[in-house]
């Protein structure tokens, strides 16, 4: 199976798989350019694994917890791509990404995975190893200021959310991957409409 994999929660990460098998990867910290990162990111990462989008199987998309515009840029770049390729598309928690780079590296025990959500708040949730590839979430995801999450007893990590990781989850997962799209923001946007002008008649 060849994977596409995706993910905007926080900068871009691009990753393209042969099953569990990186092929090529990109990744961009930046936070605040994935409108013009990931079209770039997609088509360097094909060339790179030798494929045209039509030998894609898959396409792995991360659906937060993030922010708003993050999520949208790359919920709706999976969705154009998987339909331009005739590709099956399924949705990961994007924080599952950090726990499985974590417990693939062979540590163990509870885990704390912890990303900015900006407003000086952290997204969060709490995992327990893996089970056939697969983090095992026990708790979240949530958002809270730092000083109101619980830290005691659970290991933390500095890894970032790759694309390579939800890719590898995803084909851990098989056809129990999730179909549901549908992206966890956990709070209201940054930018909301204006109500707009009373007009008087």
């Amino acid at each position: 199976m060849k994977i596409l994999s995706i993910d905007t929660s926080f900068g871009t990460s691009v990753a393209v798989l042969a099953n569990d098998k990186i092929l090529a990867e990109i990744n961009k910290p930046d936070p605040m350019s994935h409108a013009e990162s990931i079209g770039s990111a997609i088509r360097d990462c094909l060339a790179k694994a030798d494929l045209k989008p039509v030998g894609i199987d898959r396409v792995v998309i991360g659906i937060g917890p993030g922010p708003f515009t993050g999520l949208r840029v790359g919920i709706a770049a999976a969705k154009f791509f998987a339909i331009g390729a005739s590709a099956e598309i399924v949705g990961i928690c994007s924080l599952d990404a950090i726990a499985f780079d974590y417990y693939n590296s062979g540590l163990e025990g509870k885990l704390l995975v912890e990303t900015d959500a900006r407003r000086k708040e952290h997204f969060w949730a709490v995992y327990q190893g893996l089970e056939a590839g697969v983090p095992k979430r026990v708790s979240g995801p949530s958002v809270a200021k730092p000083e109101e999450i619980e830290r005691s007893d659970l290991a933390q990590t500095k890894l970032l959310v790759t694309a390579s990781a939800l890719g590898r989850i995803a084909f851990h997962l098989g056809n129990k991957a999730s179909t549901d799209l549908s992206p966890i923001y956990l709070r209201e946007p940054d930018v909301s409409p204006s109500k707009g002008k009373k007009v008087s008649g």
